[in-house]
């Protein structure tokens, strides 16, 4: 593939490697509260920890070269003498990306999770030495690189949130951090989707019992509440987010009426 970063769409390529919205498990109502809407699941179900940090990605090109991302913007490219410092997401994964190897009929992504230090308001969950750390928890590819960023933005943006991305499935994903010696987000559970909760309240006791503390605290002084579960099926072609700040708060605004 005869691709050169320095002649490429840069705009094209930061909105087709972005990370799409995922939905929460139960749909989201008025003022943030949750409803009793569940995202379906047939068949097995993975269970992996849901990290409070900042979403990064790693991109790597055809050509050999890489850029470095926040979820909004890219940051940093392989020489480049000068790197936005946002979320410190540069300074802890520039190593990182060099010692991966590009495909080269493909641009490949792995999205990251970089959270502890200063990242987030929850940080000191997960790190009371302010230490940085990372997990990977998805990794996609573009395989039909040139007609993918010959499209207009907008187009690429519209195909992006309606699932044309094509992400690893689970087995290639776990080989993928496996050969890129990257630590993934915790495997809590796998169970079939017809034994998840639906209502509300068991969602919340659900949570609480698959993840009583976090599994990714960096070192002793974490504080160790965690942020909830992300479910997915092995092909990821249905993922959803459970977040245990967001029943707790549904929960607290349906009490007065008595309703669960």
């Amino acid at each position: 593939m005869n691709f050169d970063v320095r002649a490429a769409n840069l705009e094209a390529i930061n909105s087709a490697t972005k990370y799409p919205s995922i939905q929460t498990y139960h749909q989201l109502g008025e003022k943030g509260s949750l409803t009793e809407t569940v995202t379906a699941f047939t068949g097995p179900v993975i269970g992996t920890e849901k990290i409070d940090g900042t979403n990064a990605r790693i991109v790597l090109l055809p050509d050999g070269s890489w850029l470095l991302g926040s979820r909004e913007e890219l940051l940093h490219a392989r020489g480049d003498l000068i790197a936005n410092p946002a979320l410190g997401i540069v300074a802890a994964l520039r190593e990182l990306a060099e010692s991966l190897s590009a495909v080269e009929d493909r641009v490949r992504v792995y999205f990251l999770e970089l959270y502890g230090g200063k990242v987030t308001a929850a940080s000191t969950q997960y790190t009371g030495e302010r230490s940085v750390g990372y997990r990977l928890f998805d990794v996609l590819e573009l395989r039909d690189v040139e007609a993918i960023l010959d499209q207009p933005v907008a187009r690429i943006s519209a195909w992006r949130e309606s699932g044309g991305q094509y992400f690893l499935p689970e087995p290639e994903l776990l080989d993928a951090a496996r050969v890129a010696g990257i630590e993934i987000t915790p495997r809590l559970f796998t169970l079939d989707g017809a034994d998840l909760p639906g209502e509300l309240t068991a969602t919340r006791d659900f949570l609480a019992t698959e993840l009583p503390t976090t599994r990714s605290a960096l070192d002793g002084g974490a504080g160790g509440r965690p942020e909830g579960i992300v479910l997915r099926s092995p092909d990821r072609s249905v993922i959803a987010k459970a977040r245990v700040e967001d029943y707790e708060r549904t929960l607290r605004r349906l009490r007065p009426s008595g309703r669960r």
